[in-house]
């Protein structure tokens, strides 16, 4: 184990342990809050509001429907595919609250992806925004699927918002709000949950282009909350903060470190639905004196190039935290410039639901590091044969605390490849520690490309070109890009006196990749490098 230089940077009062059993679930966690915040504003959405009451009554009567009506029990997959609307975190406490495990869905999934993910889930019940439902359709009798309720922008207090409307495809769906209102004649069941139990299915990418789902328990979840609240202390005000949700909640930052985090300390969360569209994004900004915002490298270059954002009232802010990809320093000297504040860095990964390490908050520095490890958290650098590197040399960033998940839903030998023989998890991304006692990433392990904070692993991108019959075969890698930090970028191997253009390429991906994961750029070239055994080098392709 590491020496643990870090502990002299912790702020005076935190301690460098935590009790990762201080409460028996997630929902005995959130209830507590609820108690104690009541009438307070848990969650804004297009001007409407819940607060912490109205989730408590919300997601117990539709936990009741899912008991009830739909049959389910401790232990079933339900599957959420929704972009920040209100019906996601009423759901999520439903599905909490009834030891349910909540399968997060990419809402911008295509069909492929959504199959795959469904199917290995063993998923029976999806609740499913309108403007989804038609990837749905397209797969839904390769599924198990059998109960769809479908979510509408509108749901839990946004009456007046149009949504896009159901696909004619899809036979006997329920509306979220015919479910909420049938729910009524019901009475939930309380579930006797433990800290073991699964809370999330949270799919990252696997070999053969196929996603594997990170299991993540209630104590997973219970550890990260405490650990990061009580690394942020005396920045996290009980029941003050104003907390901007830009970030998808089906990704585990947001789901995290915003809803659940700020949730359980009485914070109110301001869901922005589409942060692709920056003007509204900024309109609703004006609506809120908001303390925290969190994002990753491009959404905060989008928002300082947005007319309107340097206008803004930034007077309550004080913490804009960053992750997903590094932080460039020039864009967070300017969000400075803009804002006050530099951007604090982290670094975390689905594995580890999600936070490892941080800097510390509220200081007026840019450090390129991604900090220091939470409490309860050991972390080694390690080189090729598992043995620990020397200080200030680069080795593979291993994990080991309470946040660390349970390993990769049944796929033992995928967990093993990645647990080393005294159990840690091996990251895939080499560090180093700075004499300051920071971690600074340097390089990745893996082959993962990272555009605008979302991974991209080449296997999928390069088994969906596969089935093109004008390919031969296929790689790819990540470049920098001004827009995303990275893009991929493709090299094409032609069958022989094949007919292909780059856009018919794109066109293939765009049918069976969600937008971020085609390919930007496509090079066709005579053959691939290999390694002797026939491994493609994608070293040889960054030249």
């Amino acid at each position: 184990m590491m020496d643990k230089p870090w502990g002299k940077n912790y702020e005076s009062g935190v301690p460098h342990e935590i009790d990762a059993d201080a409460y028996p679930s997630i929902w005995a966690m959130s209830a507590a809050a609820i108690a104690k915040h009541g009438d307070a504003i848990a969650f804004s959405n297009f001007g409407a509001d819940l607060s912490f009451n109205d989730i408590d009554r919300l997601s117990e009567n539709l936990a009741a429907y899912l008991q009830s009506e739909l049959g389910l029990k401790k232990g079933d997959r339900v599957a959420i595919m929704s972009p920040n609307i209100m019906a996601f975190p009423v759901t999520m406490f439903a599905n909490m609250r009834a030891g349910l495990v909540q399968v997060n869905v990419n809402p911008l999934y295509t069909p492929r992806e959504l199959q795959h993910q469904l199917n290995d889930a063993d998923t029976v019940t999806i609740i499913i925004f309108s403007g989804s439902t038609p990837v749905l359709a397209e797969i839904i009798a390769e599924t198990s699927i059998k109960n769809v309720i479908v979510a509408d922008l509108g749901d839990c207090g946004n009456g007046a918002l149009p949504s896009p409307p159901t696909d004619e495809r899809l036979s006997d769906v329920v509306k979220f709000t015919d479910a909420m209102a049938r729910s009524e004649k019901h009475t939930f069941t309380p579930v006797d949950i433990s800290g073991e139990d699964l809370l999330y299915l949270q799919y990252t990418g696997g070999t053969m282009g196929l996603s594997k789902g990170a299991t993540l328990t209630h104590r997973n979840l219970v550890a990260n909350i405490i650990q990061i609240t009580t690394f942020l202390g005396a920045w996290i005000r009980e029941g003050e903060e104003v907390v901007v949700t830009a970030i998808p909640l089906y990704h585990i930052f947001a789901l995290m470190v915003n809803c659940l985090s700020y949730f359980s300390k009485g914070g109110r969360n301001v869901l922005i639905t589409n942060p692709r569209d920056m003007p509204g994004f900024v309109k609703e900004l004006g609506n809120y004196k908001f303390s925290v915002i969190t994002g990753v490298n491009t959404l905060f270059n989008g928002l300082l190039h947005t007319p309107g954002f340097a206008e803004l009232d930034f007077s309550a802010l004080k913490l804009s935290a960053g992750g997903g990809t590094a932080i460039q320093e020039a864009i967070s000297n300017k969000w400075r410039e803009v804002t006050g504040l530099h951007i604090t860095e982290g670094y975390g990964l689905s594995e580890t639901s999600p936070v490892v390490t941080f800097n510390v908050a509220g200081r007026d520095e840019f450090t390129a590091t991604i900090g220091i490890p939470m409490p309860s958290t050991d972390v080694t650098l390690r080189d090729d044969d598992g043995n620990q590197v020397a200080m200030g040399e680069p080795g593979e960033l291993c994990v080991m605390g309470p946040q660390v998940m349970t390993g990769y839903w049944r796929k033992p030998e995928e967990t093993a490849a990645v647990t080393t023989a005294d159990g840690y998890f091996r990251t895939g991304d080499i560090a180093i520690l700075t004499p300051e006692g920071r971690l600074k990433i340097v390089d990745r392990k893996k082959d993962m490309i990272l555009v605008s904070g979302f991974n991209v692993y080449p296997n999928e991108i390069e088994a969906v070109v596969a089935n093109m019959d004008s390919v031969l075969e296929a790689a790819c890698i990540g470049v920098p890009d001004a827009q995303t930090d990275e893009a991929v970028k493709l090299f094409v191997v032609k069958m022989p006196e094949a007919e292909v253009s780059a856009k018919d390429v794109i066109a293939f991906c765009r049918e069976n990749l969600t937008a971020y994961k085609v390919p930007k750029q496509i090079a066709f070239i005579g053959e691939l490098p290999k390694s002797p055994v026939g491994k493609i080098l994608r070293r040889e392709l960054r030249g």
